[in-house]
């Protein structure tokens, strides 16, 4: 992994103006908060450029992040992932064939043993009708829980894995990973639930960001990070069919139109 903050900063840059700046994170380097290694705040920091985080990815997920250069940009934008109006889009390959053309896993998340994050029910509770996953309120365990919705759409089915475009309405740690695990449709290569060693990445990305931005005319961001080859190795997908991917999966996330439209 890149630990030199100028060639990162260059090889990742997505977007930067006066108060932003968005990069391509690879998959295994943190974003911040990291005890044992570098993550990329210290590694800015270090290089005399402090940035402050708007919302975080995991260190296993690849893709879009956007940071604050400054305090007042910071406070606006991450305003808007608190109230659920940033319009986030991820991509994921899952280990799964099956899988309904549009879903919402609507799964309370609570912490269970040694910090991990799970579904706030027993597995066999999980109901599944009309392509909807949901726990009775009485299927709750007697444990704080955080209300978790994720919507997303099939975009391309292979032999043993579906791409799939998804937008995770609320933000809760991990929620994309346990709610497709939980529900059968785990994401290839995810070291929570994939113990097979067969891939070096996990093939989770983040894809699109949608924001106000008050500085900027017109006044909004938005932001894409175009997956690499790396990410279509399970598929698997040429040049050529890869677009084709993203295109379907932008047809299918449109503002007002689609089923992942972030309404709740």
């Amino acid at each position: 992994m890149e630990k030199d903050w100028s060639q990162l900063r260059a090889h990742s840059l997505v977007e930067e103006d006066a108060a932003i700046l968005a990069l391509h994170k690879p998959a295994g380097i943190s974003v911040t908060g990291e005890r044992h290694d570098t993550d990329i705040v210290q590694l800015a920091a270090a290089a005399g450029e402090p940035l402050y985080p708007v919302h975080r990815i995991d260190k296993a997920t690849s893709g879009l992040i956007l940071f604050a250069k400054e305090l007042g940009a910071h406070g606006e934008l991450t305003r808007q992932f608190n109230k659920q109006t940033a319009e986030k889009a991820y991509l994921a390959v899952v280990a799964a064939t099956g899988v309904p053309d549009t879903g919402v896993i609507d799964l309370p998340l609570s912490i269970g043993r040694k910090n991990r994050v799970r579904i706030a029910a027993p597995r066999e509770r999980i109901r599944h009708e009309s392509d909807r996953w949901f726990v009775d309120q009485a299927d709750l365990l007697d444990a704080k829980n955080y209300p978790s919705v994720t919507r997303f759409a099939t975009v391309h089915r292979a032999d043993e894995h579906t791409v799939l475009a998804l937008r995770p309405i609320t933000g809760r740690r991990h929620q994309i990973r346990v709610h497709l695990a939980w529900v059968g449709y785990p994401i290839v290569g995810d070291p929570l639930f994939d113990k097979s060693d067969r891939y070096d990445r996990t093939y989770l990305h983040s894809w699109q960001l949608g924001l106000a931005a008050s500085w900027r005319t017109p006044p909004e961001l938005a932001l894409r990070a175009t997956p690499g080859p790396d990410f279509w190795r399970p598929v698997p997908a040429d040049s050529d069919t890869a677009e084709a991917i993203l295109e379907r999966a932008a047809a299918l996330l449109p503002d007002n139109e689609s089923p992942l439209h972030a309404s709740d």
